[in-house]
C-alpha cells in the first residue's frame, strides 16, 4: 500500500510547489515613495522620457508611463469596452512646457464571458508629447506625474502612483528610445476619411472604410471604436470587402449612451493599425432610458431602511484567535465522523491491528499526526497563496477542478483494487522500494496522514466554518495556526489510541479476520469512487462521468494484465496498455471539459431557484424572507442535508407557510461571486445555510442541519 500513498503525497507536494505568489498583497493605492517608478503586486509602472536633442523649442520631446503587467492582468485603452477605466495621467510641468494627449498604442480585445474589453497585457508604454515654448532656458526639466490605472484579472484593483523625473535640458536623453520607438510603431497610423463613412441603422452601424492600404484587401481586420458606449464590444459582428472598401456590420449597444457625429475608429492587421476619423450618416435611434426602479420596489426599499435593515454580513460575533483555534480543533475532531474520511481511517484500523509493540504503535500515531498536520498547513498555505495571487477560492477548492476529481477517483480505484486482492504493489515495485516499504511502517503512517487530509479537506464540519472564514482574514502565521488546529483535531483520536495500550488490547488478535476485513474495506473505496464520479458528472456532464468510468475500467484491465505470468503477461499487458492509452487520448478531454454553464443554468431546480448576486437584496427589499443553501456536489455533508432536513415534509411546509424564497448557490465549480458571498458571511467553505429576513441581520445555521433547528428559525420569521 506504499505506492498509492506515495502517489497521493507526491500529488499534494507538487501542488504545493506551484508558484502561488504567497507573499503577494493587493494594493488599492500604491504607497511607495515618490520616484520614477512604482511597483505594486500586479504592475510595475515607470515614468520614461525621450529627448534625443535635449529640451528646446521645435525638437521632439516625449514622456510616457510604462506599465509592465504580471501574466493574466491587464489595464485599459482609451475606450475600455464593456467595463474598466482608461489610465489617467495628470502632469505638473514648469512654465513653458505643455503636455499633449496620450498617443494610445493599438489595444487588444480581451473577452470576458460574453463581454469584451479593450486593453493591454504584457508591457505597454503610453507616450505623451511635450511642447517647449520658445525662450525656455532652465538647465533641467522636472516632470511630475500623478497616474491612476485600473488593473484587472477576474477582479479589478484601482491603483495610483506619484512620479518625478528630472531630465537635463542641454543634453540628449535617449536611454528609452527603443521603448518609445516600439510604442510609436504600435500606435495606429492616421488616414484621411475620404470616402469613409458610418451609416446608422436601427440596431447596428455599418462601417465603410475606403482609404485603407491596398495590401489589406481580402484580409480579416480587428476593429476598435474610440468612442465608448455605442456598440456591443462582445457581440458577434460581420466584416467583408466590397472591392477596395472594407465594411463591417456592428451591433448597437442596448444601453447606448452616445450619439456622435464623428467616430474615430482603429482597424488592425497583425502588428500594424490605422486610425480614421469617420463621419456618421443618418439619425441615431433614441438613447436607452436610464434604469429606474418601480414605485413598489422603491417603497419597499424605503420601508426596509426604516426598519433598520442590516447589511448582509456575518451574524455571529467576531471570533478571537483563541476561539477560532478551539473551533478548528473541535471541527477537526468531528471530521473523523464525516463519510469522506471513513475509507482512509479503515486503512489505519488494519495497520493498527498489525502492530504488536506499543512503541511501534506510538511511532505510527505520531507519524500519522505529523502527516495530517503538515498536510493541513501545506494546503492552507496553498489556499492563502492562491487567494493572495488573485484567485477567488475557498476551503475544498481542489475539488472544483474536474482533473483533481478524476485523479482522486483513479487513486481510490487503485486502492480498492489493491485491498480487494487483485494485485499487490510489491510485485510492481523495485526491490529497494519494496524493502523500504516493509521496513518503514512509520513512513506509511505519515503518507496515510497525507492521504487522509487530501480526502477530508473538502468537508466542513460544525465549528470549522466560522474558524476557517476568520482564518482567511488573519496574518499568515495565525491563519496557518488555525489550519494546524484542524489537523491536530482530526489526528487526535488516532494519536490517543496509539498512546493508550488498552485500546490495542481491546482489538482482536491478528488472524485470518484481518484479510477478510481488508477485502471488505475495498467497498468503501469503491463507494468513494462512485461519489467522485457523480461529482464529476455535475462538473463535466454525463459524457465526462461516462468517460471516467471507461478509463477506470481500462486502468483495472492494465493492472490485472500485469499480474499475469509468462507470454500471456507480455501479450495482454501490451494490448491493455495500448488500449488504455488510446482510451485516454480519445476520452480524456471529456473528463476535464467543464459542463456548459448555460446547460447548468437551465437545469430544473423545482422549488429552488438559482442564486445570483443581488438576488437576495432584491427579494428582501420586496419584503420577502430568503433561505440560501450554499452547496457543492463534492460536499458530502451538503448532499446529506439536502436529502434529509431540506427534504423534510415539516420543514417544507413551514417554508411554504412563511412564503420563504429558496435560493441555491452552487459552488461545485469555481464561482468568484459565490466565493465573495461566502466571505461576506465570514465563511470560506460549504455547506453554509443562511436565512435572510427583511430588516434583520442574516442568520447563519449550523453545517449539520437538524429539522428542529431549521423549524425553530423559520418560526421566528
Amino acid at each position: 500500500m506504499f505506492f498509492q500513498r506515495f502517489l497521493a503525497a507526491i500529488s499534494l507536494i507538487a501542488a504545493c510547489a506551484l508558484p502561488t505568489g504567497a507573499t503577494a498583497q493587493f494594493s488599492l493605492k500604491n504607497q511607495a515613495s515618490t520616484g520614477a517608478s512604482v511597483v505594486t503586486d500586479q504592475v510595475r509602472a515607470e515614468l520614461l522620457a525621450w529627448a534625443p536633442d535635449g529640451v528646446q523649442a521645435g525638437q521632439p520631446l516625449w514622456v510616457g508611463l510604462q506599465l509592465a503587467h504580471i501574466p493574466e492582468w491587464h489595464t485599459y485603452w482609451k475606450n475600455s469596452g464593456d467595463s474598466g477605466l482608461p489610465t489617467q495621467l495628470e502632469w505638473t510641468l514648469p512654465a513653458g512646457i505643455t503636455a499633449g494627449e496620450i498617443a494610445w498604442p493599438t489595444p487588444k480585445k480581451i473577452p470576458i464571458g460574453n463581454l469584451a474589453n479593450y486593453g493591454y497585457e504584457g508591457t505597454v508604454l503610453l507616450p505623451v508629447p511635450l511642447t517647449v515654448a520658445p525662450g525656455f532656458s532652465a538647465s533641467q526639466l522636472e516632470i511630475k506625474l500623478k497616474a491612476a490605472w485600473l488593473v484587472c484579472k477576474k477582479e479589478c484593483i484601482p491603483q495610483e502612483g506619484d512620479f518625478v523625473l528630472t531630465i537635463p535640458a542641454r543634453s540628449s536623453t535617449g536611454l528609452s528610445s527603443s521603448a518609445f520607438t516600439a510604442a510609436f510603431a504600435a500606435s495606429p497610423k492616421a488616414l484621411e476619411a475620404a470616402g469613409s463613412r458610418i451609416d446608422v441603422q436601427a440596431q447596428a452601424i455599418k462601417v465603410s472604410l475606403a482609404s485603407l492600404p491596398a495590401s489589406l484587401q481580402g484580409k480579416t481586420l480587428d476593429f476598435f471604436p474610440e468612442t465608448g458606449g455605442v456598440i456591443e464590444p462582445g457581440a458577434a459582428w460581420q466584416q467583408a470587402w466590397q472591392g477596395a472598401v472594407w465594411t463591417a456590420q456592428v451591433p448597437l449597444s442596448a444601453q447606448r449612451s452616445e450619439s456622435p457625429k464623428r467616430m474615430p475608429v482603429v482597424v488592425a492587421s497583425g502588428d500594424t493599425a490605422w486610425r480614421i476619423d469617420t463621419p456618421v450618416q443618418g439619425a441615431w435611434p433614441a438613447v436607452a432610458a436610464p434604469a429606474t426602479m418601480s414605485p413598489a420596489l422603491e417603497a419597499a426599499l424605503k420601508a426596509n431602511a426604516a426598519l433598520g435593515a442590516a447589511p448582509a454580513v456575518r451574524s455571529d460575533a467576531p471570533l478571537g484567535l483563541l476561539a477560532a483555534l478551539l473551533g478548528a480543533l473541535l471541527g477537526g475532531l468531528i471530521l473523523n465522523l464525516m463519510p469522506c474520511v471513513f475509507p482512509v481511517l479503515a486503512i489505519k484500523v488494519v495497520g493498527f491491528a498489525q502492530q504488536h509493540k506499543q512503541k511501534a504503535r506510538l511511532a505510527g500515531g505520531l507519524a500519522y499526526t505529523a502527516g495530517v498536520l503538515l498536510s493541513f498547513i501545506a494546503l492552507g498555505a496553498l489556499l492563502l497563496g492562491l487567494r493572495a495571487a488573485g484567485e477567488q477560492l475557498g476551503w475544498g477548492f481542489q475539488l472544483q477542478s474536474p482533473a483533481v476529481v478524476a485523479a482522486l477517483a483513479a487513486l481510490f480505484t487503485l486502492i480498492g483494487l489493491n485491498l480487494a486482492g487483485l494485485f499487490e504493489f510489491g510485485s510492481f515495485l523495485p526491490s529497494r522500494v519494496a524493502s523500504f516499504q516493509a521496513g518503514n511502517p512509520t513512513a506509511n503512517s505519515f503518507l496515510t496522514g497525507v492521504l487522509a487530509t487530501a480526502i477530508a479537506s473538502p468537508c466542513t464540519a460544525p465549528f470549522m466554518g466560522a474558524s476557517l472564514g476568520f482564518a482567511l482574514g488573519l496574518p499568515a502565521w495565525q491563519a496557518l495556526a488555525v489550519f494546524a488546529a484542524i489537523g491536530l483535531g482530526m489526528a487526535l483520536p488516532y494519536l490517543a489510541a496509539s498512546a493508550v495500550p488498552a485500546v490495542a488490547r481491546a482489538l482482536p488478535r491478528p488472524g485470518p479476520w484481518m484479510d477478510t476485513f481488508r477485502r471488505l474495506m475495498a467497498f468503501p473505496m469503491f463507494a468513494t469512487v462512485a461519489w467522485l464520479v457523480w461529482v464529476l458528472g455535475q462538473q463535466s456532464g454525463i459524457d465526462g462521468a461516462g468517460a471516467l468510468l471507461a478509463l477506470l475500467v481500462l486502468m483495472a484491465l492494465v493492472l490485472w494484465s500485469l499480474t499475469l505470468r509468462g507470454r500471456a503477461r507480455l501479450v495482454l499487458a501490451t494490448f491493455s496498455i495500448a488500449l488504455g492509452a488510446a482510451g485516454l487520448w480519445a476520452m480524456g478531454q471529456n473528463v476535464i471539459r467543464p459542463l456548459d454553464s448555460a446547460a447548468v443554468a437551465g437545469a430544473p431546480l423545482e422549488r429552488w431557484q438559482a442564486w445570483e448576486p443581488g438576488r437576495v437584496e432584491q427579494l428582501t427589499a420586496q419584503g420577502q424572507s430568503v433561505f440560501v443553501d450554499f452547496t457543492a456536489a463534492w460536499c458530502v455533508t451538503c448532499q446529506y442535508n439536502k436529502k434529509t432536513t431540506l427534504s423534510d415534509i415539516a420543514v417544507l411546509a413551514d417554508i411554504d407557510a412563511k412564503k420563504v424564497v429558496l435560493l441555491r448557490a452552487d459552488w461545485t465549480r469555481r464561482d468568484p461571486a459565490v466565493t465573495a458571498a461566502l466571505a461576506q458571511l465570514g465563511r470560506s467553505g460549504v455547506p453554509v445555510y443562511v436565512i435572510y429576513k427583511p430588516g434583520s441581520a442574516p442568520v447563519v445555521l449550523s453545517e449539520i442541519l437538524s429539522v428542529d433547528d431549521v423549524r425553530a428559525e423559520l418560526a421566528k420569521l
